[in-house]
C-alpha cells in the first residue's frame, strides 16, 4: 500500500523529531556508567549532559534559515547522515575528548533535522484541520522521544553496555536517512538569499559561549572562566542582534518581534525550556539519589510525564476551534506549574507513586504546550520562512533548556556528594523554582494575548 505523500512527510518529520529527543535524553539514565567507562571527571560529566545542547542551540536558527533558502529536504537529509556518523563516533570513542566532541556534533546534526521539520509539515499540510492534527502529531513526537530515550538507554546499557546506546542511535539514524531520501520532496523559498555569514558566526559563537558558561557555572558562578564565557556570550548575541538589524538579508528578521504571535511562540518556547525541560531533564538523576531507585525505574517514572504528554498533544487538536494558540500556551504553562507544584515535598523513603499525580498533570500540560508551540511556530512567520520560524522557536526552547538545566543542577547539587536528605532538599528547591517560572511564562503569554486583542481591535476599527 502506498502512503499518501503528506502522511509520508509527517512520518519522516515526526520520527526525526522523536530521534533527536531520544539522542538528547539518553545521558539522563546512563551518565554514571558512561562516565565510568570513559574515566570522565565531574567537569566532563557536565559536558556529557550539555554537549548536545551546544550544537543544538548554536545551529538551530542557522539550520532553519539555510533550509528555507537551500532546501528543507537537503538540510534534513544531511542532518540524518551526520547524526548517524556522530552517534557511531560516540559509540567508538576511545576517550572523553572524542566522545564529548561527538556529542556536540550530535547536537549540530539534531539541529539540521529539527529545524526543517515544522517547515516540511507546513508545506505538506498548508492549512486547516489537517495541519492542526499534523502539528499535534509533531508535538506528540517531542513527548514520545523524551519518554523513550531514558528507558531505551537504561535497557541498552543494562543488556549490552553504554556503547550500545550510541550504536543503536546510529542504526536508528540510518533508518531516518532512508525515510528522508524516499519520503521527502524538496521545498523551500523560491527567492533564495545568500547565507548570512556574520549572523551565523555571531549567533553560533555567542550561543556556544553562553551555554558553556552555564555548564561550567555549576562549579562556581564567580570564577573568571565562567564570567568570561557568560560575558562573551551576551556580547556576541548583542552583536548578532545588531548584525541582523542592519542586514539586507537577515537570518532572523527582527521585525517579526513586532508580531505578538511570534513573541508568544519564542517566549513560550523559552519558558518551556526553563520551567519544564530543565526540571524534567534532571529528575531521573534526582530520583536515583533521593529514592534509591534504579536508572531504569527512574526512566519509567519520568515516562508518566512524557507518556501523557504524547496523549495530550494528539488530543490538543480538539482545542483548536475553541481556544487560540496563545491562550492555549498560557493555560498549558499554568497546568504544568500545578503539576510541578504537586511534586514539592519529596522525602527520602517516599514511594514513586507519590509523584505520579503531579507528573500526570504536568504531562498533560506539556502535551498541550508542545502542540500550541508547533501551531505558533508555523503560523507566526510567512510560509516561505517556516523553517526559520521553527529554528527560532527551537533555539529559544533549547537556550531555555540550557539555562533551566544549569539552574536545576545548581539547586539540586548534582555531581556533588550528598545525603538523600540534602538531595531531597535540593530537588524541592528546583521544583519550586520551576513552578514559579511556569507562572511567569503563563503571565507573559496572557500579556501577549492582550496585545493581540488590541492589535485586532485597531485593525477592526
Amino acid at each position: 500500500m502506498t502512503i499518501p505523500r503528506p502522511q509520508a512527510v509527517l512520518a519522516a518529520a515526526a520520527y526525526g523529531t522523536l530521534l533527536v529527543l531520544v539522542a538528547y535524553t539518553v545521558p539522563m539514565t546512563t551518565l554514571a556508567p558512561t562516565a565510568a567507562g570513559l574515566h570522565a571527571g565531574p567537569t566532563a560529566q557536565t559536558w556529557v549532559l550539555t554537549g548536545a545542547l551546544v550544537g543544538l542551540s548554536a545551529l538551530l536558527l542557522t539550520a532553519g534559515s539555510i533550509a528555507d533558502d537551500l532546501g528543507r529536504k537537503r538540510v534534513f537529509t544531511a542532518g540524518a547522515a551526520l547524526l548517524a556518523l556522530s552517534s557511531a563516533a560516540a559509540a567508538a570513542a576511545p576517550g572523553t575528548g572524542v566522545f564529548l566532541a561527538a556529542r556536540v556534533v550530535q547536537g549540530a546534526a539534531s539541529a539540521a533535522v529539527l529545524a526543517p521539520s515544522l517547515g516540511l509539515i507546513g508545506e505538506a499540510y498548508p492549512s486547516g484541520a489537517a495541519r492542526v492534527r499534523a502539528l499535534g502529531v509533531w508535538g506528540a513526537a517531542v513527548g514520545l522521544g523524551i519518554a523513550v530515550g531514558p528507558v531505551y538507554a537504561a535497557l541498552a546499557e543494562r543488556w549490552l553496555g553504554w556503547r550500545a546506546v550510541y550504536w543503536g542511535l546510529a542504526l536508528l539514524a540510518v533508518v531516518l536517512l532512508g525515510l528522508a531520501v524516499t519520503a521527502l520532496e524538496e521545498s523551500g523559498s523560491r527567492n533564495r538569499r545568500r547565507i548570512d555569514t556574520p549572523g551565523v558566526l555571531t549567533l553560533g559563537a555567542g550561543t556556544a559561549a553562553l551555554i558553556a558558561g552555564l555548564a561550567e557555572g555549576r562549579y562556581g558562578w564567580t570564577s573568571p572562566t565562567v564570567l568570561g564565557l557568560l560575558a562573551a556570550g551576551v556580547l556576541l548575541l548583542a552583536a548578532f542582534a545588531l548584525v541582523e538589524a542592519r542586514s539586507d538579508h537577515p537570518m532572523l528578521d527582527l521585525r517579526l518581534f513586532r508580531d505578538p504571535g511570534f513573541v508568544a511562540a519564542t517566549g513560550g518556547a523559552l519558558f518551556t525550556g526553563l520551567a519544564v525541560v530543565g526540571l524534567m531533564s534532571c529528575l531521573p538523576n534526582a530520583l536515583q539519589r533521593v529514592l534509591g531507585v534504579s536508572a531504569l525505574a527512574a526512566g519509567g517514572v519520568l515516562a508518566i510525564w512524557s507518556g501523557l504528554s504524547v496523549v495530550a498533544a494528539l488530543q490538543a487538536r480538539r482545542l483548536a476551534d475553541r481556544i487560540g494558540a496563545t491562550a492555549q500556551l498560557a493555560v498549558a504553562l499554568l497546568v504544568c506549574g500545578v503539576g510541578e507544584l504537586a511534586l514539592l515535598g519529596l522525602h527520602p523513603g517516599d514511594s514513586w507513586l507519590r509523584l505520579a499525580p503531579g507528573l500526570a498533570v504536568a504531562g498533560v500540560g506539556s502535551g498541550v504546550l508542545n502542540a500550541a508551540l508547533g501551531r505558533l511556530a508555523v503560523t507566526s512567520v510567512p510560509a516561505h520562512r517556516a523553517a526559520m520560524g521553527s529554528g527560532a522557536n527551537n533555539t529559544a526552547r533549547y537556550l531555555g533548556s540550557s539555562l533551566g538545566v544549569a539552574v536545576t543542577v545548581t539547586l539540586m547539587g548534582l555531581g556533588r556528594p550528598a545525603t538523600a536528605r540534602a538531595a531531597a532538599d535540593g530537588a524541592n528547591h528546583a521544583v519550586l523554582a520551576a513552578t514559579v517560572l511556569c507562572v511567569l511564562g503563563a503571565a507573559g503569554a496572557l500579556a501577549v494575548r492582550a496585545a493581540q486583542r488590541r492589535v485586532s481591535a485597531r485593525h477592526g476599527s
